[in-house]
């Protein structure tokens, strides 16, 4: 195998991180998801606010593009999770960091954009808030209403990378068949189109 960038991306609480570890899992391919990766990072840290939480993840998003340099350079494919954003929504441009992070180590891109109904997707969020292996470092700390949740979730939509894309409507897990996506991550791993 060469080294290949596979992105899931796309809306909060679709489902973006069981869907990574699942796939890295069964094509025995290394994966970062941001949130955990944060927790990794921050364990021995005290995060206090929700300011010094957006500060840990430009630092986790910058740790993660570091180990997937190492891995590209090797010449592995790797798997990057999160809600990576495009320019003018963070300080950071994570969709141009990615591009040029492919584009330095030749690396063709799949990317899953995992969007649903927001209202659907909320309900889920806020849930998943009080789980105990959510990581404080990852909560917000409080409960946000429906329309900033969706303001959230489609600040994201301008995010792309150069290369191929699928885009995952997560709004109904019952419907979601992770094999053919499997199947697409093969295809694109043996470099055909």
């Amino acid at each position: 195998m060469s080294g290949r960038l596979i992105l899931v991306a796309g809306y909060l609480a679709a489902g973006k991180s069981t869907f990574a570890r699942a796939l890295g899992r069964e094509l025995c391919l290394p994966c970062f998801v941001k949130d955990t990766f944060k927790i990794a990072l921050c364990q021995s840290l005290a995060v206090e606010s929700r300011a010094e939480s957006s500060r840990f993840s430009a630092v986790t998003f910058d740790a993660m593009l570091y180990a997937a340099q190492r891995l590209l350079e090797a010449g592995c494919p790797v798997i990057l999770e999160g809600n990576f954003v495009p320019g003018g929504v963070k300080p950071v441009n994570e969709a141009e960091a990615l591009a040029r992070l492919a584009e330095q180590y030749h690396a063709p891109v799949l990317t899953f954009q995992f969007r649903g109904n927001t209202r659907v997707l909320y309900r889920r969020f806020v849930e998943r808030e009080t789980a105990a292996d959510r990581g404080r470092v990852n909560t917000i700390g409080y409960t946000p209403a429906w329309e900033e949740f969706d303001r959230w979730c489609h600040n994201l939509d301008g995010f792309s990378v150069p290369g191929e894309e699928i885009f995952v409507d997560t709004g109904d897990f019952t419907q979601l068949e992770y094999l053919p996506l499997y199947a697409k991550v093969r295809h694109f791993l043996q470099g055909c189109k």
